[in-house]
């Protein structure tokens, strides 16, 4: 029986992976795929997201083909939870055409990677390629790996640089994985920007990895799917910072506050709360659903930094509480004092 390919997105926090696998799906070009979700908190948002667009076979579970691990960084919990979930994945292989993980903000995507050497899943799934998601317009104003200019010049400067900050090393890790970066949001800037910025991400990818720009997750399948790289055979030539250690530490001081609250909110006022609290907080991300008084339908709430975005997805079903739920990645969040900041 024929391996499956596996597609890998990584990615930053709000740089649009969930985005970009939700138009996949809802333009599959008739192939059965299956997601693996790697959801940074209890609360399964991109999950949920993901569940409303699949399309499946009408005598099909949608639920079958979307599989959350939710027990945090997916590079640090692969014999735990992505061994057996792959394995569970791979009996009904025969109604697969491919599958895509979706991994956290904060996963490395080479020890990833390297679970597709063990025998139980070698003999039934290859990573065909790994696609690296860049917010364009967040690296255009520094965020994320700081100013693009001094930082060049600093590393032209001393090319044996060892103080750099975590995010930046799992940034460079990111790139010098992929087969494709993807750059988002390539609308939301300048031209002599974005141009900057392709520049830049091309001196610090492998020489024949491209940069495709992309709207709104759009991108044909294409594209997205189909490299045949079987990345695991060949991970030498994708070097990381973490290729001589054991295992790897994420920093501690980032963790997620999930909120549940009955009320309602009126959008508008919501993201103003929301960008207030971000002004007092180390939030890095917001997203989840919220419940509007007097609308019947839900809304997604999704924010990074002081960058707010909210649309209505689909009516709330009669069997679910209408609740507002939001998910808050940063560092050294407190539970009471965020929903104290919500409900006032």
């Amino acid at each position: 029986m024929h391996k499956i390919p596996v597609t890998v997105i990584t990615g930053f926090l709000g740089a649009g992976k969930t985005t970009t696998i939700r138009h996949l799906l809802q333009n599959n070009g008739g192939r059965r795929i299956a997601v693996l979700v790697n959801e940074f908190g209890e609360v399964g948002i991109d999950g949920e997201l993901l569940r409303s667009c699949q399309t499946c076979d009408e005598e099909d579970d949608p639920s079958e083909n979307i599989v959350e691990l939710t027990n945090g960084c997916l590079c640090c919990t692969v014999q735990e939870e992505f061994y057996p979930t792959m394995k569970t994945l791979l009996q009904r292989r025969e109604k697969l055409d491919c599958m895509v993980v979706e991994t956290s903000g904060l996963a490395l995507p080479k020890p990833l990677v390297q679970a597709f050497r063990w025998p139980d899943i070698r003999t039934g799934a290859t990573v065909d390629g790994v696609v690296t998601v860049v917010d364009c317009e967040a690296l255009a104003k520094g965020q994320i790996v700081g100013d693009l200019a001094a930082l060049e010049a600093q590393r032209q400067a001393d090319p044996n640089l060892e103080h750099e900050t975590p995010l930046e090393e799992l940034f460079e890790d990111q790139l010098n994985c992929a087969d494709m970066v993807l750059l988002t949001k390539v609308d939301l800037v300048e031209p002599a920007e974005r141009e900057r910025v392709e520049n830049w991400l091309r001196q610090e990818v492998r020489p024949g990895v491209k940069i495709v720009p992309c709207e709104g997750g759009k991108i044909s399948s294409e594209l997205l799917l189909g490299f045949n790289a079987a990345v695991e055979d060949n991970l030498d030539s994708r070097p990381s910072h973490h290729d001589h250690e054991e295992e790897h530490d994420h920093d501690e001081e980032i963790n997620a506050v999930n909120l549940i609250l009955e009320a309602g909110f009126e959008p508008t006022l919501l993201v103003k709360q929301l960008q207030e609290l971000v002004q007092q907080e180390e939030i890095y991300r917001v997203k989840g659903f919220v419940t509007v008084p007097n609308k019947p339908m839900r809304l997604v709430m999704q924010g990074v930094g002081q960058r707010f975005d909210y649309f209505y997805d689909r009516p709330w079903q009669p069997s679910e509480p209408r609740q507002t739920r939001l998910v808050f990645i940063g560092r050294d969040l407190n539970q009471e004092r965020i929903a104290a900041a919500i409900r006032n």
